[in-house]
């Protein structure tokens, strides 16, 4: 079940509820009782990082194999040619 939060538009107060995603949605404030309660628009509370099914099996074509940068957050493809580049490096060492 997702949380929602909500926002009185007459007193200001703001208050997160727990609701079937069928449920309709709260409107009276439980602190100054009036019909001006409104549903806010949030950002997941979670973000999918890694490998995984998500990573591996919905993604088609150059979107592939993104591989995650833990140092900056950025994440770059990871190729044929980055694993030649990488064994050509070591026989030349």
């Amino acid at each position: 079940m997702p949380i929602y939060e909500y926002e009185c538009k007459a007193c200001g107060q703001r208050l997160e509820k727990l609701q079937k995603m069928s449920a309709d949605p709260l409107t009276q404030c439980p602190e100054c009782k009036q019909d001006t309660l409104s549903r806010l628009v949030s950002a997941a509370g979670f973000r999918l990082a890694g490998g995984g099914w998500y990573e591996t099996d919905f993604k088609t074509g150059s979107k592939k194999n993104l591989v995650a940068d833990k140092s900056d957050g950025t994440s770059t493809q990871k190729t044929s040619t980055d694993k030649g580049s990488a064994k050509n490096s070591d026989a030349a060492a």
